[in-house]
């Protein structure tokens, strides 16, 4: 299926949420991916929250599409949970 090859790329990424989490992980995750400091990005995705609708809409994509540590992705199990109680 399409929406399996998505999800295979988007893991082969290899960019997971990282382990220093306030919220979903993903400033701690892009701090771990670039060795930056976690407050630093922290600082970053909360001055795109001051932006109406783009920082929050791209924290919410990228946090549906991030995968978790364990390579489960919230917007893949949405999807699965919806085609499995359609049956």
């Amino acid at each position: 299926m399409i929406m399996d090859a998505i999800f295979d790329m988007i893991r082969s990424i290899r960019f997971r949420r990282g382990p220093q989490r306030l919220l979903g992980g993903i400033a701690g995750g892009i701090a771990s991916r670039t060795g930056t400091n976690v407050w630093l990005i922290r600082l970053v995705v909360l001055i795109l929250f001051l932006l109406p609708v783009l920082g929050w809409g791209i924290y919410a994509i990228v946090w549906l599409i991030t995968p978790w540590r364990d390579n489960s992705i919230p917007l893949e199990r949405m999807l699965s949970s919806n085609r499995s109680s359609s049956n």
